[in-house]
Order: C-alpha cells, then structure tokens, then sequence
C-alpha cells in the first residue's frame, strides 16, 4: 500500500458520517445542602426525593434483556461542593449474594456494582469505580487503548448493607479523584453497571451493544450540576519502612523515609512525584532458566510505575523496569580479578506530569534520575580493590502528545531520550501514533512509525526506523485483520523501551468468528485462524512462518475449554539462535493443545492446561509436552488457596549451548522443568488481610555427549569434533530457585496502610543435571538463606481536609 491510498483510506473513515445508534439516558440530580452518611442505609432526606436511574437491561450472556423484577436495581445520585455521592438498591434474594472477601482491586467471586464517570463526555476517558458485595473497593481509569488499567488507586468512600431483598450501596467520590474543568452547567458522561457473579450477567443502565464499538460510546449523561468547582488536588503519602536483612549470617538494617505527592497543577493536569522512592516490598519477580537468544523480561510491579502511565505507554517506548534496572555498563578485568556488581541501580527520584483538556488533547511528561553505581573488583592474588562505574547518573524523559477525536480515535507523538553522564551512551527515540475507527465503529487502522538514535559518545552513533500498520474490521460475528510490522537493523529502543530483536520484516492475518449470546450449551465461543510469514530485511531472505487455528468457549455453566493447532511448515531459518547471525534451520514443528477452567463459583474449582508437540525433519527425533494443574478451594468467604503444579519436558532438542574458540556451540538436549507453587489469602475484613504466596522453580538441562558447530547453510555437523568433556564450560545446566512472601496489610484510615512483610530466597546453579528432584532440594537447601523482614507505614494526607481542621469556617471545595 502506498503513501497515497493510506492517506485516502484514513480520511475515509475519519470523514464517516454515520454513528452508532444509541440513546443516552439523563439523569437529573440535585445539589444536596446535608452530606448524606455513608452507612448503606438510605435514611438520608436527600433520597426520598431524588430521581431514579431504573430500567437496567443485559449486555452478556445475552443482549438487552430486562433485568427481572426481583433483581432489578435503582440508583440515585446527588452532589455537593466536595464530592458525587451515589446511592444504589440493587434487589436480590440475600441467600444468593456472592461475597468473598479479597484484597483492594481484586475481583473474587463477588457481586459488585460499578460507577464509572466522564466529567469531559469523551467516550474515551473514564473512571471506574467498584463496589463489591463484601464491602470491598475496586477503582481503575478506562480508555480504548488501554483498557482497564486498576493500578491506579484513589482514595474515596462507600458502605454496603445486606438487607432482606438485596443489598444496598453508598458512595462518595471527592472531586480530587476526578480531573475536569471549572464549568457552569456541565454535562458530565456517565454509567452504572451490575454484575451478578453466581451467572456473570452484566446489566447496564444505559444500553451497550457488546458487538460494536467501546463502551464508553454507550454512556447516559448527567444533568442538573452547577458551579462544581475543582478542588485543590494537593494529596501526600508520607511513609517509613524499616528492613532487617540476613545473609549468610550477616545481618543489615536499614530505616527509610519518604514521601508520594500528587497535586493538580490545573484543573485537568497532575503531578505524581516520588521523592526518595521506596520499593522494598516490591513482589518477587518469577526468574526461570533463560536459554534463549533474547533478555528476560518481568511484569512492573512498583506502584509508581503501574499507576497512571497509559499516555507513557503510547507507542510502546516505555518500558518501566529499564529504570533501576542492573547496570548498564561493561567492565573489562584484568588477569587474577574477580567483581561483584549490584544488582540494580537506585532510583532517586521520579516525576510523572499528565492530563488531557476537555477537547481531548493529553499531554504527559515523565522523569527519573538514577544514581551512580560503581562495581568492587578485586585481585584475588593480591587482594588489591579498586572501584569501576557500570552506571553513571542517568536521566530518563518521555514527552507525550495525544489527540483524541470522534470518540473512538487518536493520534500521538511520543518522544523519548535518556542522558548519562560522561562516556556511557544517551540514546533517544521517537514514535507517531495513530488509531483510527470509524464514527460506525465498523473498522479500523493502527499504524506508527518509529525512530531510534543511540550515540556511543566519541565512537559511532545509530539510526534506526520501525513501522506498524494493521486494517481490521472490529464489528459483528466474523472479524478479521491483516498486519506488516518491519524494523531495520540499527532500529534500538532498548535503553528506556522493550524490543527483544529487530531486522524484521513481517506479515500477518487474522480472521474469527465468534458469539454473544447463549446458543444450546454454550453461552459463547470464539474461532480464530491466523497467518504469519517473517523476513529479514539484511538480508533480504525468509525467515519463519506459522499458521494455525484456537477455539474457546464457555458453557451455560461457567465452564470454559479450548484448543489449539499451530504449524511451523518446511524450513524454518532461525537467524537469533546462533548468536551470530547465521541461520539455524529446523523443520516442521508441530504443536497442539488445550485447556479447560470450571467455574471458580463453586468451593473447589481447577485450571488444567496441556499441550504437547514434535518435529518431522530427518534425523530428528524431538517430542516435547507440558501440563499444567491448579486446583483452588475456596474454604469460606474470606479463605482461598490455590496450588499450581507445571511440569515440562523436551526430549531431543537442538540450540545454543556455550561457545569455545570464538565459535557458536550447539548441542542437542533433554530439558525438564518443575514448578510447584502455592497461594493463600485470608481476608479478616475489607481492611485487614494476611497473604502469603510460595514458588518453587526446578529446570534441568542435559547434553549428549556430542556437540555440534554450526554450518553456514544453516545444518549441524559434529566433525569439529567437541563434546562436554573437552570443552571449556560444562554446559549441563541445573537450576533451582525458591520464594517464600508472607505479608499482613491493614488499612487503618482511608488511603493509609501498615504492611509488614516476611520473604525468603534460596537460589542455586551448577551442573550437576543428573540430580533428581530430591538431590537437587538437598542441594539448594545447603545454600545460604536470604531472610528480609519489613515494615512499612504510609498515611494519606488531603490538603483540603487539613485546610478544614485550621479554618473550619472556610469551604474545603
């Protein structure tokens, strides 16, 4: 496709004149001068006359049926100059009420009723927030880009009150949650939704089409508010952790004190700033033995990082863990010198600035700035130490620009860099985005193009260039879509961003078919048949490519099962494994699967998955299978446990293995992988809870005697005449690795938490693969212990509630 017809196609769905048919409901409020008590007991006057959200209708498993009379619900809404406050009456026969107990922002078998609000009436831009039958809150921001994202967190109020037919709801949700601006009469978006868990039925009050477009399209409207007033959005979370470390038999302490700062520099733009950030109680990240060509990733798990970066995320330049991740420097030693380097790089601080106007436009600056970190080496003969910088002080900037338009649509500018001090590398990037549907939500184009540069200070400097573009069709049963992704060679994003390899040409469709409504035993299912081809683009040559086909579903009765089928045709040529850019060919990799999960409503529920596959090539004889089992038992309301067991073996396979007189060593291999892990969490209330979870990872690695060099067609041949026992490095591999985390947290005010946690670590890797599971335990067990234990306090601040204990008299809006 050309630069032409691209433009003429996007003008043509960005002109469409027709949209979604849809109705958007009014609710009128009124101003209440009585704060009504947020208790779950609507005994407040305000109620008696305020005017009633009713008529809900479904949206799954079936599409707008009327809510029966015994389950109907009835919400109210009315507003004063600090907050919304909502009342809802969701009718219901008690007896049937789901409500476990879980932590903040976990869905468990609960019922729950979701308010979700737009001050700016975009379609795109919404905020959710959840209340669960069991008392508990949930809150997330929605887009069509992102989602739901729940690691955002404010800090609001409700009550839920079990009564004889049904259960009643109140809120209260502070104008400091919410980012709008200073109106006279505005109209603000929004929707309630319900949710009954023993069947899944989701009902709405103003209807939405689960078959086209976002639901945020489908949003009522309130009317009736009048001089609302942004408040000052000043929010600080002071907090203090104390850890006690014990290694081998030394024992650290530390004392840290910091603080978490929100404020509103306008009435639509935040400031989130960290100052002397804390991120000891951090999760433990999931390592397994990495044998592949290309770095393991793991999930963010640090609150700052989590919460409120979907601007940052545009474009995918923005990789959070790059910042304090291990250094990133390289060191040359000496002969007789051994080094120990850090493992991370300390954050000192870091600032995150967001918004986006009433006509659409967000704006987001980012930054971080790392310490210098230096690593000890040390001369083993002489004993000699001397220090060597792997990380100078580094800066780390994103500057976003987007621009919503139409409801469904957006283009963006997303800009990058990072500055080290001194000889260390800077590098930046640059991507512009764009997602365009039309009014009709029929159809769609996501397409980008990307720029990297990294300079290596007095050496060299690299240009590089990405793009993306993919046309869909997003409407209806049959869907489908067919992508080009393409990467040069000097094309780097990776010193902020995440991109496992470049010199990629590739191409890609999509097509499926699937249900939304109940039909015989099935509430609905989905096939899907995809294609991929893959290239280089230096050289220009094939790659790889795939086909296959997935089916899913889910039974009347909350059951859900599905399959798999994926081939790998002819010769493959993997041009990563080598490690050297020649090719590694294998051929004809076949793989199948499947999975059931029962319904998690019941006391005792599983996840079973298997798959299982092999090679057709001359002179191979690969098989591979893994299952994967894990049972839940829900004991009660406020007690689960979940055990998960995967087990994976390969028998015959072929890749990289060590490397011995600057040449690529491969090896053929059985691997074999255990993981036993295991999670329980007692709920005592919405505000106190005791987690611990517990992860054992086991994986073996054992060669045949004989190794193979690799041939520049792409064929292995023994001849060069290595085996493990004249190489240099073992290359058997055993590896272990195990976690304990035991955490109590307890919300003791509003925004305000005590957490104490306890962990321990064992790790071990040597290469002694001829060890069963038993030995390998004993092995790891005789490794040294690591035990932290920390506490950590963190309390909500509000500048309007301070305003209101030294100036009583004066309005805290």
């Amino acid at each position: 496709m050309n630069a032409r017809s691209l433009i003429l196609l996007l003008t043509v769905l960005g002109v469409a004149t027709s949209s979604i048919a849809q109705n958007k409901k009014p609710l009128n409020i009124q101003r209440t001068t009585l704060e009504p008590k947020i208790d779950g007991i609507l005994d407040d006057a305000i109620w008696e006359n305020a005017e009633s959200a009713t008529g809900f209708v479904s949206n799954r498993p079936e599409i707008g049926k009327e809510a029966p009379h015994d389950e109907r619900t009835e919400v109210k809404m009315t507003y004063d100059d600090k907050a919304i406050y909502v009342a809802a009456y969701l009718y219901d026969d008690p007896s049937k009420i789901m409500k476990q107990l879980t932590n903040r922002d976990n869905f468990g078998q609960t019922d729950y009723f979701i308010l979700v609000l737009n001050p700016n009436n975009d379609a795109q831009n919404d905020t959710a927030f959840y209340v669960f039958s069991s008392g508990q809150q949930a809150d997330a921001i929605q887009s069509p880009t992102i989602g739901e994202d729940f690691g955002w967190n404010a800090v609001w109020d409700s009550a839920v009150k079990i009564v004889d037919d049904g259960w009643i709801v109140e809120m209260k949700i502070p104008y400091r949650t919410l980012r709008f601006a200073d109106q006279d009469e505005p109209t603000w978006g929004v929707q309630f939704h319900r949710e009954l868990r023993r069947s899944r039925s989701r009902y709405t009050w103003n209807p939405i089409d689960p078959t086209q477009g976002y639901s945020g399209l489908y949003h009522a409207e309130v009317k009736g508010l009048k001089d609302v007033k942004p408040p000052v959005r000043l929010n600080l979370y002071p907090f203090t952790t104390g850890i006690v470390n014990n290694y081998d038999g030394d024992t650290d302490t530390d004392l840290k004190f910091g603080m978490d700062v929100k404020y509103g520099l306008t009435d639509n733009f935040t400031l989130d700033a960290t100052l002397v950030p804390d991120f000891s109680q951090a999760g433990f990240d999931n390592v397994v033995l990495n044998l592949g060509p290309f770095e393991q990733t793991f999930t963010e798990q640090r609150q700052f990082f989590t919460e409120g970066v979907d601007l940052f995320s545009k474009g995918g330049l923005f990789f959070s863990r790059r910042i304090g991740n291990r250094p990133s420097g390289r060191l040359s030693l000496d002969e007789n010198e051994d080094v120990n380097t850090p493992n991370e790089v300390k954050v000192l601080n870091a600032v995150k600035v967001s918004g986006r106007t009433k006509n659409g436009l967000g704006i987001g600056f980012f930054n971080a700035i790392t310490e210098k970190t230096t690593a000890t080496i040390k001369n083993t003969v002489t004993n000699e130490k001397r220090n060597a910088v792997v990380e100078p002080f580094a800066n780390y900037n994103i500057l976003v620009v987007d621009q919503q338009f139409n409801g469904n649509s957006s283009v963006s500018l997303i800009n990058t860099n990072v500055l080290r001090e001194g000889h260390f590398r800077d590098a930046n990037a640059t991507a512009l985005v764009a997602n365009i549907i039309n009014k009709r939500n029929t159809y769609s184009v996501a397409t980008d193009l990307r720029m990297s540069n990294v300079n290596y200070q007095n050496t060299s400097s690299e240009t590089g260039f990405s793009t993306y573009l993919k046309l869909a069709k997003i409407h209806g049963n049959l869907r489908y879509s067919i992508e080009h992704s393409f990467a040069d060679t000097e094309f780097n994003i990776n010193d902020l961003g995440l991109l496992l390899r470049n010199n990629y040409n590739s191409f890609s469709s999509d097509m499926s078919y699937q249900t939304f409504e109940p039909s015989g035993n099935l509430n609905n299912y989905r096939i899907n048949a995809f294609f991929n081809y893959n290239r280089l683009v230096e050289p220009s040559v094939y790659s790889q490519s795939n086909f296959g086909a997935t089916y899913q579903a889910t039974t009347t009765k909350l059951d859900g099962f599905g399959f798999r089928l994926n081939i790998e045709p002819g010769k493959q040529n993997d041009y990563f494994e080598s490690r050297d850019g020649r090719p590694f060919i294998y051929e004809n990799y076949v793989s199948t699967g499947g999975w059931i999960s029962s319904n998690y409503n019941r006391k005792f529920a599983f996840d079973f998955r298997a798959n299982a596959g092999s090679m057709f090539e001359d002179g191979r004889d690969l098989f591979n299978y893994d299952i994967e089992v894990e049972p839940r038992v829900r004991l009660n309301d406020k007690l689960l446990l979940i055990y998960q067991f995967y087990y994976d073996f390969t028998n015959g396979g072929r890749g990289y293995a060590t490397e011995e007189d600057d040449q690529s060593i491969f090896g053929e291999r059985n691997r074999q992988i255990v993981t036993n892990s295991v999670s329980a969490n007692y709920a005592f209330n919405p505000y106190k809870s005791l987690a611990l979870s517990f992860r054992h990872y086991w994986d073996t690695v054992k060669y045949d005697d004989d190794l193979f060099t690799l041939l520049d067609s792409g064929r292995l041949t023994t001849d060069s005449g290595y085996t493990t026992d004249n190489i240099s490095n073992d290359p058997n591999i055993n590896f272990s690795t195990w976690n304990i985390d035991l955490s109590y947290s307890w919300q003791f005010a509003p925004g305000s938490f005590l957490t104490a946690l306890y962990r321990n670590q064992l790790f071990n890797k040597d290469a002694i693969a001829e060890y069963n599971y038993s030995e390998s335990i004993n092995n790891l067990f005789d490794q040294p212990v690591q035990h932290t234990f920390s506490i950590r306090l963190q309390y909500f601040i509000d500048f309007n509630g301070m305003k209101s204990i030294f100036n009583p008299n004066k309005s805290d809006s």
